[in-house]
């Protein structure tokens, strides 16, 4: 009996203490966790900053688009314009050519003495009919945006008018138109020829 007890206590397992030098489970996940936060945070802050330089490239394509735009634009009310100008003043050469003959059609309706007229029958009627064709050929100006400058009384305007001479005396402001020697023309409102004039001087 006495040996049996004896073979017992000598295969009794032997009591361990526990490490103290290696991690446990908890330790680790501890360590995981954290490595993870710190992947996370970089990948976090490329993203930003990648979104960041999307935007401004963004920003500048839609800078770039609106600048193209905007000089398209540009570009069609020009040549718009143009056309504009171009369906306008078409017929300046043409008008210009006929000016001196509605300047004779006045000079020899001006040249008849009024009472020549009264006492000549044959001549009233060729005056009529000179006056009837000068209306006619204003007329047509008139449609096509030629407009006739006659500025008596009116302030001098470099623009539109020529001073041939100025006229002492008149009783009229300094400037101011008080005849004119031979009308000016417009076509729709650009000088064709400036009106000649005499301005008042003055006193």
């Amino acid at each position: 009996m006495m040996h049996n007890k004896t073979m017992s206590a000598e295969h009794r397992p032997e009591a361990t203490e526990p490490e103290t030098g290696a991690a446990g489970p908890e330790v680790e996940g501890v360590a995981d966790s954290e490595t993870a936060g710190v992947t996370d945070d970089a990948a976090l802050a490329g993203a930003l900053e990648r979104i960041a330089e999307l935007e401004a490239e963004a920003a500048k394509l839609k800078d770039q688009a609106l600048r193209a735009l905007a000089e398209t634009e540009n570009i069609r009310r020009r040549s718009e314009r143009e056309r504009e100008d171009t369906a306008k003043y078409a017929i300046s050469g043409f008008a210009k050519s006929l000016l001196d003959a509605a300047d004779n059609l006045r000079r020899a309706i001006d040249a008849v003495p009024a009472g020549a007229v009264e006492d000549d029958a044959a001549l009233k009627t060729l005056v009529d009919g000179v006056a009837a064709t000068e209306r006619q050929l204003l007329a047509a100006f008139e449609r096509h945006g030629v407009t006739r400058i006659e500025p008596v009384g009116e302030t001098f305007d470099p623009n539109f008018h020529q001073a041939m001479f100025e006229l002492p005396g008149t009783g009229k402001p300094a400037g101011t138109i008080v005849q004119v020697m031979q009308p000016g023309y417009v076509l729709q409102g650009r000088l064709l020829r400036p009106a000649m004039v005499g301005v008042a001087r003055g006193e």
